[in-house]
This record gives C-alpha cells, sequence and structure tokens, in this order.
C-alpha cells in the first residue's frame, strides 16, 4: 500500500513518516510540502519523491495521505484529497473553523473516504488502562476531571493566527477533550474559559484555564498552557485526575520514561521507553485503510473537539459560561 504525506510544517509528521517506514507492506511513497526546499529535504530523509503540485501529487497511485500542516490548511488538502479518492489521517485540530470542519466532513462522507483525526493520546497504553478502570467501575461514578496538557512554546506558525487559529488553547484543548469524549460518551454542556498572555511576547494566548461541565452533570477543569520552560527536558505532558465516588485515578501519560543528562549536546532529555502513541496511531490508520473500515478517530471527533475550543474563545471575550449548541 502507497502513502503520501502532505506537508512537514507540524513536528508530529516526522514520527508519523518514521511508524509509515517501520511497516515492510506500506511505502511512503510521495511528499508534497509548499516548502520545496523543506519537502525536497524530507523526501530524501525517508528516500521517496517529492512533488511540487499538489494535484499532481494526488494524481498519483497512492491509497492515503497524512496532512501535517498548518492548521488553516487542512480544509483546502482534505477536500482535495477526498474528491481524489484519497483515505486521510489529518493532524488536530481538524480545522479553525467549524464551518469548515462539517463541509470536510461532508466532503469526506459523500466521496466515501476515511477521514481520522491525530488525536494519538488514545494509543498510549496507560491511557487504554485508564479507560478499562474507570469503565469497570472501581473508581465509581466520576464526578470531576482536572487535567493538564502543558508544553513548550512551540514558535513559528504556530503562534501566527491566521495560520493556526489561535495559541495554546488551540493546540492543546482538543487532547484533553478527546481522551475525556473516548472514555465517557459525554458531551459538553457548557464552557468558561479565562485565556491571556503572560510567558512570551506573542499574538496569540499562552495560557488559560477551561472549566466544563459535561451534560452527564461532571465537571472538568483543563489547563492548556505553554508554560514549559526552554531547558525542558521533553516538549510537556497530559496529566489528568479522575475523581470518582468510590475512589480517585491519577495518570501521567508521559510518565515512562529515562532521564539522559546529555553533555555532548549541553542539555537534559526524557527518553521514553513505552509504546509510541504515534506508532499507535498510525498502525491504527494503516489497519483502517486496509479493512476499509471505520476510523477510530472521525471527523466528528475532530469536530466535537474544535466547538470546546471555539467555545472556550467566546467565554473569554464575554467574560461569562458559553452553553454548546451542536448540530
Amino acid at each position: 500500500m502507497k502513502i503520501g504525506m502532505i506537508s512537514f510544517a507540524h513536528m508530529h509528521a516526522h514520527s508519523y513518516a518514521e511508524g509509515l517506514n517501520k511497516h515492510t507492506d506500506v511505502e511512503l511513497a510521495y511528499i508534497w510540502d509548499d516548502n520545496a526546499a523543506r519537502g525536497q529535504e524530507m523526501a530524501e530523509k525517508y528516500n521517496c519523491v517529492f512533488i511540487a503540485d499538489l494535484d499532481k501529487f494526488l494524481e498519483k497511485d497512492i491509497e492515503a495521505v497524512v496532512i501535517c500542516s498548518e492548521n488553516v490548511n487542512h480544509k483546502e488538502q482534505v477536500i482535495k484529497a477526498a474528491k481524489a479518492k484519497k483515505h486521510i489521517l489529518c493532524e488536530k485540530p481538524l480545522a479553525t473553523e467549524i464551518k469548515d470542519a462539517e463541509a470536510m466532513i461532508q466532503t469526506c462522507e459523500e466521496e466515501g473516504v476515511i477521514l481520522q483525526v491525530a488525536y494519538p493520546v488514545r494509543f498510549a497504553p496507560v491511557m487504554e488502562k485508564v479507560k478499562e478502570t474507570i469503565q469497570s467501575g472501581a473508581i465509581g461514578e466520576v464526578l470531576a476531571i482536572n487535567a493538564t496538557n502543558h508544553g513548550l512554546m512551540p514558535g513559528g506558525w504556530f503562534i501566527e493566527k491566521e495560520l493556526s487559529g489561535g495559541g495554546s488553547a488551540t493546540d492543546h484543548i482538543v487532547h484533553i477533550m478527546d481522551v475525556i469524549r473516548w472514555i465517557f460518551k459525554d458531551e459538553v454542556k457548557s464552557v468558561y474559559a479565562e485565556l491571556d498572555t503572560r510567558f512570551y511576547d506573542i499574538d496569540v494566548e499562552d495560557c488559560g484555564m477551561v472549566t466544563l461541565e459535561l451534560e452527564s452533570g461532571m465537571i472538568v477543569s483543563i489547563d492548556p498552557s505553554w508554560s514549559r520552560p526552554k531547558t525542558y527536558p521533553t516538549w510537556g505532558n497530559v496529566v489528568m485526575h479522575f475523581v470518582g465516588t468510590k475512589g480517585n485515578l491519577s495518570v501521567d501519560a508521559f510518565k515512562q520514561h529515562s532521564l539522559y543528562y546529555n553533555d555532548s549536546e549541553e542539555k537534559i532529555q526524557e527518553l521514553p521507553w513505552s509504546e509510541d502513541m504515534d506508532e499507535g496511531l498510525i498502525n491504527d490508520f494503516i489497519h483502517c485503510v486496509k479493512v476499509n473500515g471505520n476510523p477510530s478517530i472521525t471527523g466528528t471527533d475532530g469536530l466535537r473537539t474544535l466547538e470546546v475550543v471555539k467555545a472556550a474563545y467566546q467565554s473569554n471575550e464575554l467574560k461569562k459560561a458559553v452553553k454548546l449548541d451542536r448540530v
């Protein structure tokens, strides 16, 4: 099976490419990138062909594409790929606007192609164990969740609102929300958020607190801040505390690592030794394409998490809680 990659603008593109290359029955055949120098460099690195024209790229004999472009470009590229009958794995967030996400989902349904959204945290083995434990009733009814998805400030196009759609709230709320929806099959009823720019001199928010009420009555707080210092040994974290009627459960998705004091590069690094969640995502997508099955993480999953992000921005502007009206 041949797969192509659309853009290496997002840093996760590298781990996805490496995941593809671990499959003996899958070929990363082509790369397109609007940055020709970057695209050519990546084609040489991953031993495939760079194509400068997106339409010609989509004419190639590939069954699927992995899209890792700037957030604002997802809509155009997903729709083009769908009309070319290519199955799609799209980096998160699915889009920068709700109407764009809806159009992407509709086109993929009309063209009969898979649209999967890149939420790899689901594939961390510890998260799968957390889901199993909670659904078994071991901690009773979950009443509240406190979660953080902290990270380094990524710079580049991530802090250019016209390309990213927003700052840390856009970048990090969605991971936590996807895990919550996946475990509980619950939806958000209302959102209250306070967002700010305090760590860096940038034009988008770099910190905030988001409080949610779910349809079940569960209360959730999320800190999606880019609050990790430049010297931090990894990009960030996903930490969640579940408060239940029979007990509490805490999880750190990146806890399993060795700490490497690297004198040659003058930095400290976390070297994870757990199963790679990005690789798990790629394995799942390949399986879905091979069996022409339903994606594990659907376009609707991407839409629902985006709705929470947009409600958080609206709440921050209005200085009050915002109710979600889902279609």
